[in-house]
């Protein structure tokens, strides 16, 4: 097993990483969201029952997903949005229709008062990525919020894939000690499920 480089050369190289996928993700745009998008809708039409899913609010080069809550009605009262407040990241419910605002970070999410949701009442989780390896490492924008809320047994247990385009997919990504991995993710060309012994 290979051990992981000191963490300022983590950090030093995760830099790296980003500018490098950011680049890499706006190729191809806005094909691949579209591709994207048909893979996530193919996926959330092959769940079983109506759980809640949660999605997310696209930052600039994101695909979209939010349009599927009106293309998959089944789906509509079982949707939900994050929120980063109080200096933790929630779910709250969401629908179409139903007012955003911007959050802590300034992303626009459920401006409802609401209580958060607990991991339980969420069956899948869908969320952005720079870039993901092969044992489900995902690299984000840095702010940590994704893996402080799956730091909490419940939310780990909570199925939760990456959307990104395949190009985006790395043979491997440095490893900090809270990077929790994914059980996967969708590109275009479908879903990927890691087995579980790769989450370890």
């Amino acid at each position: 097993m290979s051990q992981e480089p000191p963490a300022t050369e983590r950090r030093t190289r995760k830099r790296e990483l980003r500018q490098h996928y950011r680049c890499m993700r706006r190729e191809g745009q806005p094909a691949v969201n579209q591709q994207l998008r048909a893979q996530v809708a193919a996926l959330l039409g092959s769940l079983p029952g109506s759980g809640r899913v949660g999605l997310y609010v696209p930052l600039p080069g994101e695909a979209d997903l939010l349009p599927l809550a009106s293309a998959l009605p089944r789906l509509r009262p079982g949707l939900a949005l994050p929120a980063v407040n109080g200096g933790q990241l929630h779910y709250l419910p969401w629908q179409p229709g139903d007012p955003l605002a911007a959050d802590a970070c300034g992303i626009p999410a459920p401006s409802g008062t609401g209580p958060a949701l607990p991991a339980a009442a969420i069956d899948l989780l869908l969320i952005p990525a720079l870039a993901i390896d092969h044992r489900g490492i995902r690299l984000g924008y840095g702010g940590g919020w994704y893996d402080r809320l799956r730091s909490q047994a419940p939310w780990r247990q909570v199925p939760t894939l990456a959307v990104l385009p395949r190009a985006c997919l790395a043979e491997s990504l440095p490893r900090d000690p809270w990077d929790i991995p994914l059980q996967g993710w969708v590109n275009e060309l479908g879903t990927t499920w890691l087995a579980t012994s790769e989450q370890r």
